[in-house]
């Protein structure tokens, strides 16, 4: 049977071009790509794809024996340069890719569609025929409220996940599992685990699966290694259902350079320029978008809208944000062009950014916006109107890499490197941080968290404890690569399942515990999370005894009532009676300690009630005095204020004489 084409429908107004070709396009998924559809009658698809540069587009697929000329689409008249047809008696679920001759010394690609919702699974390369429509979503309760989980006051701790390493079917040939299978057992561990969120590196179909999926080639298409559309939409729903927010990996910093996507895509430089050196990307080999060209504009931002309108997503991390702000990002001099007034700054990305941020957050002010930006880039989270990015947050590697670092080092040598664990509240209110020990870090030799930690087993695990629970108690939002909340030994590998059977050894069992307890305390502890954002929320009491390798501040809400005082000793001795000056006069209890024997530690600590006494200390009027175990964490909780400091709202501190 042939299947007749005709060219008097379109999906396009007036106003669809308009927006396209300015670059403010949101939903361009709804009129770009294969939409099945009926008309007069007559069921097909209409099929549309951007490709200005072309001499002939046509339409290859399953219903035509992969013609390069049966089914060819027409120019609109418009100047967007958007090629439409219905061709009817197509039905869901065939394979097709767009026969592209270009204008240009005649280069012919076959390419799948930039807009396509499902893909072949790699190593094919085809586009599929789907609608993405009818799935009954469950959420609704999650999805009214959900603006409370994802707000900079509340707990926002991430378990960050590449869903087919977390766990795979052994017995069945080492296979990865489905949406609907992880959905069966993530949900219920992620709330045995008290995470708020969890993180999914890229879910946009890519062709290399060694590339964690960030080399992508569709867009708008889930990868179909784990299921269908709607199976990744009950995997988010199950999720939702279960109290846990879903983060989207997304990569609009660059894309693959596997002939079937995007690169050339009509013989020219479509979406990247057509300079390698400003097109290319020498560290990752991949293509870099002209964040120029209005169209490309709107095709990202569409992508972003997408995903939050049609998956439901709560936020979005945005991949390699510094490699997009900087011209020379990975590169030498003379390897780069500068813009138009000589700097290396990406002046059509900081636009493109702004406009991202400020529509997304117009549109789903309860979700968030998260960048990964590795540089000193000013205003990451800052608001457009003021000259910022627009980010609702930013991941802090310069908290992640003086933390690590400090950790590897052998505690007597701690001391000298004092500054490396206290430097980050120079700079903590900045911006609206999110504290990484991501995927990066367990990859490319540098060696698992645990095997990052000197000493023997027990020293590396309770150094490993003690890292956690600094970092729970330290201002900003909290992420965690899978694997690491029970110390792996190996590194990541993406083929392979996580070391589950570990938990068999009671050191990882219990780390495990310690950290299903810290998410329990940074979510019910106001003082935890509240001001996480907020100078306020901090205050040092030591930072400066480098010689015994201590650290003590505090952790304040609105309430005194729930103030927490955090003392760390990072040197592998005891500090008997060691003194601190206190926020308020009054008895304080030992709420968490890392070397409890609960997680399978060395049984030291306090305990019994803590009275405060009239030693003044640290610009305090009254001080208590502690037993701080070798590598470890202490947090300690007021349960009585005296009389006469009930009514403060901020600590009280020693009234210096003149």
């Amino acid at each position: 049977m042939t299947q007749k084409i005709r060219y008097d429908i379109t999906r396009f107004s007036e106003l669809d071009t308009y927006l396209f070709k300015e670059g403010k396009h949101t939903r361009l998924y709804e009129k770009m790509g294969s939409h099945p559809m009926s008309i007069e009658g007559s069921d097909g698809v209409y099929f549309s794809v951007w490709a200005p540069n072309a001499a002939s587009v046509s339409v290859r697929g399953d219903f035509n024996d992969y013609s390069p000329t049966a089914h060819p689409l027409q120019l609109r008249h418009d100047g967007s340069g958007i090629w439409e047809g219905f061709i009817e008696g197509v039905e869901q679920g065939l394979t097709y890719k767009y026969h592209i001759v270009s204008q240009y010394h005649g280069i012919v690609h076959d390419k799948s569609d930039p807009y396509a919702l499902l893909s072949e699974r790699p190593p094919k390369s085809a586009s599929k025929i789907w609608s993405i429509d009818g799935y009954e979503w469950s959420d609704g309760e999650w999805m009214e409220h959900r603006g409370r989980s994802n707000s900079h006051q509340a707990p926002i701790s991430v378990y960050e996940m590449h869903l087919g390493s977390w766990r795979r079917k052994v017995e069945e040939e080492n296979r990865y599992l489905t949406y609907r299978e992880i959905a069966d057992e993530l949900v219920e561990y992620l709330q045995q685990m008290n995470y708020t969120h969890v993180e999914f590196m890229p879910v946009t179909e890519y062709p290399y699966f060694g590339s964690w999926g960030y080399q992508v080639v569709g867009y708008f298409s889930a990868t179909s290694r784990y299921g269908e559309p709607h199976d990744l939409m009950y995997l988010i729903d199950a999720l939702h259902r279960g109290g846990i927010g879903v983060i989207m990996d997304w990569v609009p910093s660059h894309f693959a350079i596997d002939m079937h996507g995007l690169v050339n895509f009509d013989g020219t430089a479509l979406y990247e320029h057509h300079d390698p050196r400003q097109g290319y990307h020498p560290e990752w080999g991949s293509i870099i978008f002209n964040y120029g060209r209005n169209e490309v504009r709107s095709f990202l931002i569409s992508s972003a809208f997408f995903w939050l309108e049609n998956y439901h997503i709560d936020g979005i991390r945005v991949d390699a944000v510094a490699s997009m702000l900087h011209l020379d990002y990975a590169r030498k001099e003379g390897e780069w062009i500068p813009n138009r007034y000589g700097g290396n700054e990406n002046l059509e990305a900081v636009e493109f950014l702004r406009d991202l941020n400020t529509l997304v957050y117009g549109t789903y002010p309860d979700t968030m916006m998260i960048a990964e930006e590795s540089t000193a880039w000013p205003m990451v989270t800052g608001p457009v109107h003021l000259g910022g990015l627009g980010f609702g947050f930013k991941w802090n590697m310069g908290w992640m890499h003086d933390t690590l670092k400090y950790f590897k080092r052998d505690p007597i040598y701690r001391s000298y490197h004092h500054s490396q664990i206290t430097f980050s509240m120079w700079y903590g209110y900045d911006e609206n941080f999110m504290l990484p020990l991501s995927h990066d870090e367990v990859v490319h030799m540098k060696g698992s968290l645990i095997n990052k930690m000197p000493g023997s087993k027990e020293q590396k695990f309770a150094n490993l404890r003690a890292l956690y629970s600094y970092m729970m108690a330290h201002p900003g939002k909290k992420l965690l690569f899978m694997g690491g909340e029970f110390a792996q030994y190996r590194e990541w590998n993406y083929k392979e399942s996580l070391d589950w059977h570990l938990l068999e050894d009671d050191h990882h069992a219990k780390l495990q515990k310690m950290l299903s307890d810290l998410n329990g305390l940074y979510r019910s502890q106001r003082a935890l999370h509240l001001y996480d954002h907020d100078k306020k929320g901090f205050e040092w009491i030591e930072q400066g005894d480098y010689a015994n390798n201590t650290l003590s501040f505090i952790r304040k809400s609105d309430s005194p009532e729930e103030t927490i005082v955090v003392v760390c000793n990072f040197a592998d001795t005891t500090h008997s009676h060691y003194r601190i000056g206190v926020p308020y006069g009054g008895t304080y209890e030992e709420l968490f300690n890392s070397q409890s024997t609960h997680y399978e530690g060395w049984n030291i600590g306090n305990t019994g009630p803590l009275h405060s006494e009239p030693v003044p200390l640290h610009e305090y009027e009254e001080s208590v005095a502690l037993t701080l175990p070798p590598l470890g964490v202490l947090y300690l909780k007021i349960t009585e204020i005296k009389s006469h400091n009930r009514t403060l709202h901020h600590p009280r501190k020693m009234h210096h004489k003149e």
